[in-house]
């Protein structure tokens, strides 16, 4: 296994010349190079150890673990992704007119409208998540669950006109067939 060198380790490489380590992760080095100004290198890169700095180092870089945080929330925790609404629908408003004359209409912005929906969508998917988990649950029982989780997104394609991506849209039977 190549040595992995700590914050500070001074180096000599054949191209940028003398430089000391600024930060590390398992596959990079940033170098602040004296002539050639700040570099990044491959940790198996062709250089000379001067000096290696003895702390510990961490190889995994914030946004390595930042990112495979949000990806395991979003998996297991029901958080939704940031979905758009299509442009024509920004700003507007769904009225609800009563066949009744003598009751009042109700408006609602269509942007709090398609959050709910979006949310029913990403409650379907931790449900379909925990139904394909479950230890409990027959295979012939998440089969018959999961085709009622598949007729309600197949109900809710009437809202697909909302989205401004098609990747996002509900997909119901025809789509698995």
């Amino acid at each position: 296994m190549t040595q992995i060198l700590g914050i500070g380790s001074r180096i000599n490489h054949p191209k940028y010349g003398k430089g000391v380590v600024t930060n590390v992760t398992a596959k990079m080095y940033w170098v602040t190079f004296i002539e050639n100004g700040l570099e990044t290198i491959a940790t198996d890169d062709d250089f000379e150890i001067i000096e290696a700095a003895e702390d510990e180092v961490d190889t995994v870089s914030f946004y390595e673990v930042e990112k495979s945080l949000r990806d395991i929330l979003k998996k297991w925790n029901g958080f939704s992704e940031i979905v758009p609404i299509a442009d024509k629908w920004k700003g507007g408003t769904i009225v609800l007119q009563p066949a009744d004359k003598s009751l009042t209409t109700k408006e609602i912005p269509i942007d709090t409208f398609f959050h709910k929906i979006v949310m029913l969508r990403d409650r379907l998917r931790v449900m379909e998540q925990k139904i394909n988990s479950s230890k409990e649950l027959t295979d012939q029982d998440k089969v018959d669950l999961q085709q009622y989780i598949t007729r309600c997104y197949g109900s809710l394609t009437t809202f697909n006109v909302l989205f401004k991506s098609n990747s996002q849209q509900f997909k119901g039977d025809s789509a698995s067939k």
